[in-house]
């Protein structure tokens, strides 16, 4: 990330001596727009009152093995300790609906979820890593800004250091904290990306926009496995999104069947919120989906080598999981397949990985197989379960 020098005295810095604010946050606007955001805001740093939810929220281990937000303590929610010198924060949204999404997309979704013989990969991670295209945007956002004040102190993150992004964005007017916990907005959903620029430049604070969630629970309701545990509360330990991305071990027996197809992430409490039917398309060609991405197709994941995984998620956001957790998750995904239907191709690779497959790996292949097995004994019981009627 990219860190210019800090400087405590914004008065001395150069060209912020009587700054024509309004004029600075329509050029910010307009450069953002160029750089394909759709929406900036302006955050202060005093975020003192969501002090007490984060330590709650620790203190419950709902991290996790996150243990890096533990150990970052109450930093996230004081940004002049972070970056000394901050009075400020941009924050930023970009759209990631990939650009050939019809009006049915949601719909299109859950019939892809329902599947069995598909493995479903999150929207958001079907395209570019949205890390790389953001913070070479907001970099080069930063330094229009400097062109035009003159030298001041920034850094610029992208879900990347301790930061609490959705408490910021909705500071900045991005949205309001939806239920899920992610950010949410009356006119685009939620399908969008945030990134921030630390700034140690006085500019005026946007309006924060009202919530709208009101008395809908849809998003609770639908979390496949009940992560939502309350409204505005996540247990990352029962979330499909970490568990097929942050965990490195073995995923909990009882939570294997839940996930489904769900091969990496999960959409599910955005694909139910009413709100996301007015999500926006992305305005770059980044987030379009890769063919293999969208797909789904299990034997073909299956084939990947470790070299052939790497070169298909280069540049993807899915490359960090690696191979290892990559089969991991293709192993519960089968054997959720093969609990609904015969599949002897399918089986067929399981037996061959099981035979190379190290510890964590035939553990968790051992468990698709015999979920296969299940459905033989339920459907050889049958006859004889009929005659006797």
């Amino acid at each position: 990330m990219t860190q210019a020098p800090q400087q405590s005295n914004t008065n001395s810095k150069p060209g912020t001596a009587g700054l024509d604010a309004k004029g600075l946050m329509a050029s910010l606007r307009r450069w953002a727009l160029e750089l394909g955001f759709s929406q900036i805001g302006v955050a202060d740093i005093d975020l003192h009152s969501a002090e007490a939810g984060l330590l709650a929220w620790l203190e419950a281990g709902f991290h996790g093995s996150m243990h890096y937000m533990q150990s970052h303590g109450l930093k996230r929610a004081r940004p002049a300790e972070l970056v000394p010198g901050t009075l400020r924060v941009l924050s930023l949204r970009m759209d990631y609906l990939p650009r050939d999404s019809g009006a049915d997309w949601q719909a299109v979704e859950w019939q892809r979820l329902a599947d069995p013989q598909r493995a479903q990969i999150s929207l958001y991670a079907r395209g570019r890593d949205y890390h790389k295209v953001l913070r070479a945007r907001l970099q080069q956002l930063a330094t229009r800004l400097s062109e035009a004040v003159g030298p001041f102190g920034y850094r610029v993150f992208t879900d990347s250091a301790p930061v609490l992004e959705v408490e910021l964005a909705s500071r900045s007017g991005i949205g309001w904290r939806g239920k899920h916990t992610l950010t949410l907005h009356r006119d685009v959903g939620s399908m969008f990306f945030l990134g921030e620029i630390y700034i140690d430049l006085p500019l005026p604070l946007s309006k924060p926009v009202t919530a709208h969630c009101g008395q809908c629970s849809a998003c609770l309701e639908a979390c496949p496995t009940g992560a939502i545990v309350a409204p505005y509360r996540v247990d990352a330990r029962r979330c499909v999104s970490y568990l097929t991305i942050e965990h490195e071990g073995a995923i909990p027996l009882e939570l294997r069947p839940l996930i489904g197809n769900r091969l990496y992430g999960c959409d599910d409490c955005q694909l139910i919120c009413p709100w996301n039917k007015f999500a926006q398309k992305a305005q770059l060609a980044d987030f379009d989906a890769r063919p293999a991405m969208a797909g789904g197709d299990l034997l073909t994941y299956w084939s990947w080598s470790e070299e052939q995984f790497l070169r298909q998620t280069e540049g993807s956001a899915m490359r960090r999981i690696g191979h290892g957790r990559w089969q991991r998750n293709l192993a519960v995904v089968s054997g959720n397949a093969l609990r609904q239907r015969e599949w002897p191709a399918l089986r067929a690779v399981l037996l061959a990985q099981r035979a190379q497959a190290g510890e964590l790996l035939a553990e968790h292949l051992d468990w698709a197989l015999a979920q296969s097995a299940e459905v033989a004994t339920t459907e050889n019981a049958a006859p004889s379960a009929t005659a006797a009627g």
